[in-house]
Parts: C-alpha cells; structure tokens; sequence
C-alpha cells in the first residue's frame, strides 16, 4: 500500500500559514470582517453623500422637536406638545405590552392545544387539529383584520346601553370596565407581594432539595397561596384598604369612568396571540411526542394519573425539546406587531412612520426601527437561552 504524498507550494513550510488551520482560519475571518466593515462604510458613505446632494436633513437632533400629533394609547404621559422621541418611546412600549401579554396567551393557548393534539376524545383531538391547520395557514394580517373590521367594528355602539352589574362595557370602542384608584399607603401593598413571591420560590427550591435527599415530595401549594395572596391581603385590610373602585358609568351617548382597553389593541393581542398559538401548539405537540414511550409506562406502572404523568414526568422533559422552537415563535409574534399599523394601532412602527412623514427624516427612523426591533430580539433570545440553559439535562 503506497501513500500519495503532495509536495508543499514553493517557499511554503510545515510551519507556514499556508499549512496551518488555525492561522489559516483567523486570517480569512479577519479578512471577512473587514471586507463587512467596508461594505458597511461604503454604504453610510454613500448615503450621506446622496443626502447632502439632495439638501435633506440628516442626524437626530429632530428627536427633540415638538410632535404636533396625538397617540390614542399612552403608557406614559403625552401630548401633542411632546418631543418626537417622547412619541417613538410610546410606540416602543406599546409594541413591548403588546408582546409581552401576547406571548403570554399564546402560549397557555398552545400548550393547551398541543396537548389536546393528543387526547383520546376524537371530538377534542379534532378541533384542535382544525384550529391549528386554520390558522398555520392564514396571513396574521387577516386574522387581525377579522377581529377588528369582522367582530370588534360590528358592535353596539356605547350609546344607551343597559346597566351592566358588574361595570364591564363591550363595545365597537373597546372594553370598559372597573378601574382600580391606589392611594399611598398601596405600595405597603405591592411590598408584601413582592415579599411572598419571593418567599415562594424559596420554599419552592427548599421542597425540591429535600425530595432530591429523601424522595419525599411535600405540597407547598398551599402554603405558597398563604404567602403570595394571604400576606398582601392582610397587609391591604390592616392599612386601611388604600384602594377605591371606579365603576364605569353608562350615559346616554357615553361611557363615563373605569378603564378603557381600545378595540385596536383587543384584536392585535387575540389575533397575534391566536396565530402565534397555533404554532405552539404543534411545538408542544412534537415535544411531548418526543418523550420516551418507556418513561410514560413506567410512570403509569407507579400508579401516576394521567395529569401527573404530563406534569411530572413527559412536560418536564419535553421543555428540552419544546424551547429553542418556541423562542422562535416569540420573536415572530413580538415583530409581527408591527402590522398593527394596518388598524391604527400606535406600536414602533405606525408612530415611527408617522414621524417620518412629519420630520422628513426616514433614514434616521430606519435606524431607529433596525436597533428597537433587534434590541428586543436579542434581548428576548437571551432570556429563553438562560432557560434553556436551566432546563438542560445536568451530567451526574
């Protein structure tokens, strides 16, 4: 048996860039880097030239200039007296409420459709089955135009309404209902929550480490209640009960009073959420699927119910499957709030938009858009890393 031997290019040595990977490697990627930051350079370049040649402002010093414009829905004070970065913080924050309580549906929605995927009732397997090949298929653009024009639009208007008993109020302008006014003393309150949360999840951990020593598995959930609603429900009545109720009033053209949630928001937040549920479902759905058949007959050998096996054993150690997918599915929904604009929903980019109508400065608003939007990607991809991370299988 011979080997074929090739001989080294001219001047090279074994020792030589030319023969070594590392070196090899570093030098193209230091090259790439370069050619990237170029590229990049090149363009700033270029569009600042273009700019100056077309006398268009550029910077963004016309953050500070007054709007001139209003935002239906406002987490935080605003006017029309406001600055246009006030009015793109706004925008920012509505984008970030909007996937925040839309992540939250979507996934108690889709693990309750994924694992209705595999129950033994046909009825139940086949609705959830219908509802995901739905809406997998739908543009999100038409779900949330359906829940605005199709059901929100088309009803009553708040005009003569009957007393309702419990001072919630549906409407073609939204949903009114009871609002809660705090006085000072409530942040002793908001303590004291924050207080048994916190002592929560510490009896939590201290439960889970004596059943790892001893196998012995306590109930903390009652004690868990005690200390996250008995303790801030003591706390309220003991300082008086620093909290009165505004209950919408309903007038003859009007509601007076209360909260109002604004019909745009309610159908972005049903219709992202629905959408997004869908998918998670299936995730769900392949995770569970994903568990050994090995692990679910053992359990069910130790006379587990079937509620047990799914919480104890097959949802914990489907999560290790279920994660990276999911972090997906967030980011798709968090970005896909963008089509708010098409309702006249006031997130990132409708205010965005219309500040560079107004302000002429679209490139500056660009920039703007690319690092909110990649912002609250990489910051939400670091959150469901560490909990992957937490949730890996740990060598012993």
């Amino acid at each position: 048996m011979t080997v074929e031997t090739h001989p080294l290019p001219e001047g090279a040595t074994r020792d030589s860039f030319l023969t070594n990977p590392k070196v090899r490697s570093v030098v193209i990627q230091v090259i790439l880097i370069a050619a990237v930051v170029a590229f990049a350079w090149w363009i700033i370049d270029n569009t600042a030239r273009n700019m100056a040649q077309a006398k268009m402002a550029s910077g963004f010093g016309f953050l500070s200039t007054r709007s001139s414009f209003e935002i239906g829905q406002t987490p935080l004070a605003y006017s029309s007296n406001s600055s246009y970065g006030r009015a793109i913080i706004i925008g920012l924050l509505n984008t970030l409420i909007i996937a925040v309580s839309g992540i939250i549906l979507a996934t108690i929605l889709g693990f309750i459709v994924g694992i209705a995927r595999l129950s033994r009732n046909f009825l139940v397997r086949a609705l959830a089955t219908v509802y995901v090949e739905t809406f997998r298929n739908i543009p999100p653009l038409l779900v949330i135009l359906f829940w605005y024009f199709g059901v929100l639009s088309l009803l009553q208007a708040p005009r003569n309404l009957p007393e309702s008993v419990i001072g919630v109020y549906l409407t073609n302008r939204g949903l009114q209902m009871p609002a809660v006014l705090f006085e000072p003393l409530a942040w002793l309150t908001f303590l004291a929550m924050a207080a048994g949360i916190v002592a929560a999840l510490w009896l939590s951990r201290r439960n889970k480490a004596h059943q790892l020593a001893t196998g012995e598995r306590r109930n903390t959930l009652g004690p868990a209640l005690a200390l996250i609603v008995g303790l801030p429900l003591v706390v309220f009545l003991v300082t008086g009960i620093p909290a009165t109720m505004e209950v919408p009033t309903a007038t003859r053209f009007n509601l007076v009073g209360g909260i109002q949630i604004r019909p745009e928001f309610i159908a972005l937040f049903l219709a992202l959420a629905i959408y997004t549920g869908a998918f998670i479902a299936e995730i769900v759905r392949a995770g569970i699927l994903s568990v050994s058949k090995g692990q679910t007959e053992a359990a069910m050998a130790v006379g587990l119910k079937r509620g047990q096996l799914l919480r104890l054993v097959v949802v914990p150690q489907a999560f290790r499957v279920i994660i990276p997918p999911l972090t997906s599915q967030y980011l798709n929904l968090t970005k896909n709030s963008s089509l708010g604009f098409a309702i006249g929903y006031p997130e990132l980019y409708s205010i965005g938009s219309t500040v560079a109508n107004q302000a002429g400065q679209t490139v500056e608003i660009v920039a703007i858009w690319i690092c909110c939007y990649l912002g609250l990607s990489l910051a939400a991809s670091f959150l469901m890393n560490m909990f992957n991370a937490r949730m890996a299988l740990v060598e012993r």
